[in-house]
């Protein structure tokens, strides 16, 4: 296999991996600039040297998981994507997710070879320091609940100064430069609503499994906010 072979079949599974659902041939041959013809080549290829590709010609292919590229490969853009989103989780994110970014980042630097690890300690994207709200939320605990699908129960307190109770179906948590935002469905308004979490008095998880699943809430909610699938 050539070196411009072997880059070009890493750069179909690199656009493969971006797909949740099958993608046409056409569409994967116009995003890594190759022919249908050659695109087919490449695609038996890969099969053949054991990636989990399903699908066919007319059908469209999806990549199934349990397929990874090796670390080496990450180009220089990569590499900046990764430094770049785990400085601005480390300085956004709630102790625990910030520490986990970190965590990861030195977990891909341990495997790195030596020319792209030193680009990774060298990078010169900066992110700076968030000015946002102090949380009064465990926000570690809004994570567990929305990953096990927990409701949970808020005092709330609005823009008005307005003290409330909810009960409420977790299912995202929006991270931005001023507030974080928790998304759910709320039994009492009986709809999708929006808490900030520096407004949230407390947070309690009653470890109660709410009726309906996350992705089809996240999927009612993306519907009504006009929001796209994210491929």
């Amino acid at each position: 296999m050539t070196i411009a072979r072997s880059e070009r079949l890493l750069a179909l599974l690199q656009v493969l991996r971006r797909y949740r659902q099958p993608v046409s041939g056409a569409k994967l041959a116009a995003e890594t600039g190759v022919s249908l013809r050659t695109l087919y080549r490449d695609i038996a290829s890969l099969q053949a040297q054991g990636a989990f590709i399903e699908g066919e010609a007319g059908l469209g292919y999806v990549l199934k998981p349990g397929f990874m590229l090796p670390p080496m490969m990450f180009s220089e853009e990569e590499i900046e994507a990764l430094v770049l989103g785990s400085r601005w989780v480390a300085k956004t994110a709630d102790p625990r997710l910030a520490a986990g970014a970190v965590d990861a980042l030195a977990k891909i630097a341990a495997v790195l070879p030596p020319e792209l690890k030193q680009e990774l300690d060298t990078s010169t994207l900066l992110v700076g320091a968030p000015r946002r709200q102090e949380d009064k939320a465990d926000l570690g605990l809004i994570r567990k609940a929305i990953r096990a699908e927990h409701i949970l129960e808020l005092s709330y307190e609005d823009d008005k100064g307005t003290l409330t109770t909810r009960k409420v179906w977790p299912f995202a948590l929006g991270f931005f430069d001023s507030v974080r935002v928790l998304v759910a469905w709320c039994e009492l308004r009986q709809d999708f609503r929006h808490f900030r979490t520096d407004r949230m008095i407390s947070v309690t998880s009653t470890e109660q499994r709410y009726p309906r699943r996350r992705q089809v809430l996240v999927k009612a909610w993306r519907e009504m906010q006009g929001i796209p699938e994210e491929r």
